[in-house]
């Protein structure tokens, strides 16, 4: 039986965590730790999870305590505050799989950029393998460290992977135009994020400005063997969550579809082992309620004469964040993949 702890519990990925793990055979959550006033059981928190587990949440995170009780953490905390843990539960030969940003980029001067933060664990930024199973499980399966995919990233590079890999399209001419439901800002009181102010509206924000662009960047720059900058517009919507992006790209002249393989063949052949990827045949593309409270991402494909549209969509607190990173704990430890997610 692994022995997981959750810290950062009161959060909707941390929630999300809890549900998911409490129908894990392979798993016993041990230890929960949040931003709180003070301890308390968990289940005042989530009366939903009572008769389930009964553990105290502590209002703060204690190393001797966590390490001595779990296996594998789970940090689903706010960036900038992962870096302060992760080196002590490392050092203590404690797998960790974290949520936030702060082991993502390799480029530390981007994060501090855009995480407007000096990193405090750059000996740590070289190890971290990226969770992204579809492109990394041979790697995710000896790691250590897991830097669990931001949603954005993690909807745009799935459905970019196969064009890129088979040098489809323009790598300059990508235009990524994503919409979030609101919790994918976390659960944190601000104004702009009240009922009232997101209900019957619709907007764009941080314009070509996110903070998982840089994210976007390096892994499609990966992908493509080249220096790669996209035009990303997030939008939120008036939804509890998922994530719908709908991704434009130029033709190249150079790509050839293989062995003369529609673009729904191709997509479907690259990803043929991938238990959470579903491509949708010709014609047809995904909404949100076919990924909503799933660990799937849908992708449907549009080839123009000169462009190709990629629609797909994920759920942001699951294949997103939590789903994403049990799917990451079970082939780091050698479970079925799909355990508890299916």
């Amino acid at each position: 039986m692994l022995n997981v702890g959750i810290i950062g519990a009161s959060g909707y990925a941390g929630e999300e965590l809890m549900d998911i793990l409490l129908n894990h055979p392979e798993v016993r959550i041990s230890y929960l730790a949040a931003k709180l006033q003070e301890n308390q059981p968990i289940t005042d928190l989530f009366p939903r999870f009572k008769k389930r587990i009964s553990l105290i949440c502590d209002k703060e995170a204690h190393l001797k305590e966590v390490c001595l009780k779990c296996d594998l953490v789970f940090l689903a905390l706010p960036h900038t505050v992962s870096m302060g843990l992760a080196p002590g539960l490392l050092s203590a030969g404690k797998k960790v799989i974290d949520l936030s940003a702060d082991y993502r980029l390799k480029d530390v001067s981007l994060y501090e950029a855009f995480y407007r933060a000096k990193h405090k664990d750059k000996a740590h930024i070289k190890e971290a393998i990226y969770g992204l199973p579809e492109l990394y499980r041979n790697r995710i399966t000896s790691a250590k460290l897991v830097a669990n995919p931001g949603c954005y990233p993690t909807v745009s590079l799935l459905a970019l992977a196969p064009l890129l890999a088979f040098g489809l399209v323009d790598p300059e001419s990508i235009i990524i135009d994503a919409k979030s439901g609101a919790t994918g800002a976390g659960r944190k009181a601000a104004m702009e994020f009240f009922f009232s102010e997101i209900n019957e509206d619709f907007r764009a924000y941080k314009v070509n400005t996110h903070q998982h662009m840089p994210e976007i960047n390096q892994e499609l720059s990966l992908l493509a063997d080249k220096k790669i900058r996209v035009a990303f517009v997030p939008h939120l919507l008036p939804v509890n969550r998922g994530i719908l992006a709908s991704i434009y790209a130029r033709k190249s002249r150079k790509g050839a579809k293989p062995q003369g393989r529609n673009l729904v063949d191709v997509y479907k052949k690259f990803y043929k082992n991938e238990p959470f990827v579903r491509i949708k045949e010709e014609g047809r593309f995904p909404k949100l309620k076919d990924v909503q409270h799933t660990n799937f991402c849908d992708i449907g494909i549009q080839d123009d004469k000169d462009k190709i549209i990629v629609i797909a969509c994920i759920d942001n607190l699951l294949k997103g964040a939590s789903g994403q990173a049990v799917q990451n704990m079970n082939i780091m430890c050698d479970f079925p993949e799909n355990t508890a997610l299916s």
